[in-house]
């Protein structure tokens, strides 16, 4: 690339998103609330998250089932396991740093309760840990897309997955090219989608900020600064140990984070934020195809570090606020009921006052007390959604350099290549591979 090209390189899209975000948040803090441009800011804002919607049951499902469809049954299976143990361990560790913090910070304590206004009425969750347990596997697939139940979705594709493997010894199953052409209008679609997203970001953050104002963040704000200490604290610890691990320097990481942290911050949905979460792992941060297009679409459900957290550090606060004392079994039980609960997390903005009734029921406090965060969800959404989607992340770096699949070469010419390039060059190299395949199988 030559001089004068790099100075007039284009603004890259972490960096508009960055601006949309920013500009949403001071919109919404500064400028009076005017209903009709408040309902046509979050009209637009709704528009862009349905758009992506739409793509993510159909990404989830065929990307899962050509990661799993091209890898031997050997492989699945160490790739399994491993998916499994850091997504538990990570998740584990991230409710211990919140009982941590919690206790240390005490966000609970000195709360003005009558300051807290809530319209909010909460039901309890009559579920059983039985009955999630039995709610992640389908019994009508078309119906599990229907209402968008990712886990169910991600159940069916791991089953179709290991068929078409099986299917697949020779890399001459016709079926499978269809999937993976698929894949590739949905990606296409997605990418689409995304150049707008500067303008959804923008109106998402605004409208919202908007609606509630900084007067319902007063009263809390020291429960959202010690989850925020909490979040940061956490991301700073993983992302030194996957710098020991992997050899890739913080700066790159951090790089690699940016766009998918932004889309995190401004959607609140961990599904939402998977399509591009997925492109910059590859694309930014080396992670090879056969661990990101396994392991961040099963990161969604499986792995919530942030959600592990936000459900404990709410316990300890609700507790504090009531002057409720926990025992050492009591902050056992709660850090692995949070962690398990964590799983089924719903992967949608709004989706912590749900979780909440799972958990603060199991721990004997007053169901009435979930009320009192309503006010307060889209701010924990930013806080909850952007340490799970990075945890994915950086949780598919270990699993790549243990399987030999970071490629440390892609970051380092991320560092000198705009977004379109970098999309570009993947779409180049995947086509490449594909033809390569392609004429192995002919040649067999």
């Amino acid at each position: 690339m030559s001089q004068e090209q790099t100075s007039k390189k284009k603004i890259g899209m972490t960096t508009w998103i960055m601006i949309g975000v920013v500009l949403g948040m001071i919109y919404g803090l500064l400028v009076p609330n005017v209903p009709v441009v408040t309902s046509v800011l979050k009209t637009v804002g709704q528009v862009f998250l349905r758009l992506i919607q739409m793509s993510i049951i159909l990404l989830v499902m065929g990307q899962i089932i050509q990661a799993i469809g091209a890898l031997k049954m050997k492989e699945i299976g160490k790739i399994g396991y491993k998916t499994l143990i850091i997504f538990f361990c990570s998740s584990l560790l991230a409710a211990v740093f919140a009982v941590v913090f919690g206790y240390l910070l005490k966000p609970g304590t000195g709360v003005d309760m009558a300051a807290i206004q809530t319209t909010t009425t909460v039901e309890a969750n009559q579920s059983t840990i039985f009955d999630t347990i039995l709610n992640f596997f389908p019994s009508n697939i078309i119906k599990s897309m229907s209402d968008g139940s990712t886990m169910q979705v991600i159940i069916f594709a791991l089953f179709f997955g290991v068929a078409i493997s099986m299917l697949n010894k020779n890399n001459d199953f016709k079926f499978f090219d269809i999937i993976k052409e698929f894949n590739q209008v949905i990606l296409r679609i997605v990418t689409m989608i995304m150049k707008v997203a500067p303008f959804g970001v923008f109106a998402l953050i605004a409208s919202s900020i908007a609606s509630y104002g900084i007067k319902v963040v007063i009263p809390l704000a020291k429960y959202l600064g010690v989850f925020a200490i909490i979040d940061l604290v956490f991301m700073i610890v993983y992302i030194l140990v996957v710098t020991l691990v992997t050899k890739v320097s913080p700066l790159d990481i951090i790089r690699g984070l940016g766009k998918m942290s932004m889309m995190a911050i401004a959607t609140g949905s961990s599904a939402v934020t998977l399509p591009t979460a997925m492109q910059d792992v590859e694309n930014k941060l080396g992670v090879g195809k056969k661990v990101s297009r396994i392991m961040m679409p099963l990161g969604v459900t499986l792995n919530s570090n942030g959600a592990a957290i936000h459900m404990v550090i709410t316990l300890i606060t609700i507790a504090q606020m009531y002057g409720i004392a926990f025992n050492g079994s009591n902050i056992l039980y709660m850090v692995l009921l949070c962690t398990l609960a964590s799983v089924a997390n719903a992967v949608v903005p709004g989706a912590g006052i749900v979780s909440l009734t799972i958990v603060v029921p199991q721990m004997g406090l007053p169901l009435e007390s979930i009320a009192l965060f309503a006010g307060v969800e889209i701010f924990v959404g930013m806080l909850r959604t952007i340490l799970n989607v990075d945890g994915d992340a950086l949780s598919a770096m270990i699993v790549a350099k243990s399987e030999n699949a970071l490629n440390l070469d892609i970051v380092k010419r991320s560092r000198n290549m705009t977004e379109d390039e970098l999309v570009e060059l993947a779409a180049k190299e995947q086509a490449e591979e594909d033809q390569a395949i392609l004429e192995s199988a002919k040649s067999a």
